[in-house]
């Protein structure tokens, strides 16, 4: 393995993954997370990699020393279910709590609709992904990029 990270930011159409991946009401979810997201981040969505709706981006160093770029917060729709890519960090027990129905992985969070979780929850556990990933980023972690939108960086 190279160790380089294979999900990027891309040029690819949004809309084209949302048509080819969603059912209608999984459609709709992913219209209001974008919504949420682009409100909370500052940011357009873009896809990352092949299956995957980011808002805005950070930039990362391993342990290892290994250093990539990766969405602020983003989605993917898996199946039946939508998975949200966050920073569940400190201070999240008391939100994740009050969220619904839902399954966690390590950054991801599953379910099924929308309907199944708490708005206004949901819209404090994105904020408080986004200010973490910031915090412990700083100037790595912004929402709008500035000159050059869109592009990888020149290796």
């Amino acid at each position: 393995m190279s160790g380089r990270n294979t999900t990027r930011s891309t040029d690819a159409s949004v809309e084209a993954y949302i048509a080819s991946r969603a059912n209608g009401r999984q459609e709709a979810d992913c219209r209001a997370l974008m919504a949420l997201f682009g409100r909370l981040s500052g940011a357009p969505p873009r896809m990352w990699g092949p299956s995957i709706v980011g808002h805005g981006m950070y930039r990362y160093t391993h342990a290892s020393g290994r250093t990539g770029e990766a969405p602020l917060v983003g989605f993917a729709v898996r199946g039946r279910e939508i998975v949200l890519y966050l920073n569940c960090g400190e201070g999240t027990t008391t939100l994740l709590a009050g969220l619904g129905k839902y399954r966690m992985g390590k950054s991801c969070l599953y379910f099924r609709q929308l309907d199944d979780l708490d708005p206004a929850v949901l819209e404090q556990l994105v904020a408080a992904s986004i200010a973490t990933t910031r915090r412990l980023h700083g100037e790595a972690a912004r929402g709008v990029r500035q000159e050059g939108a869109g592009r990888r960086p020149a290796s």
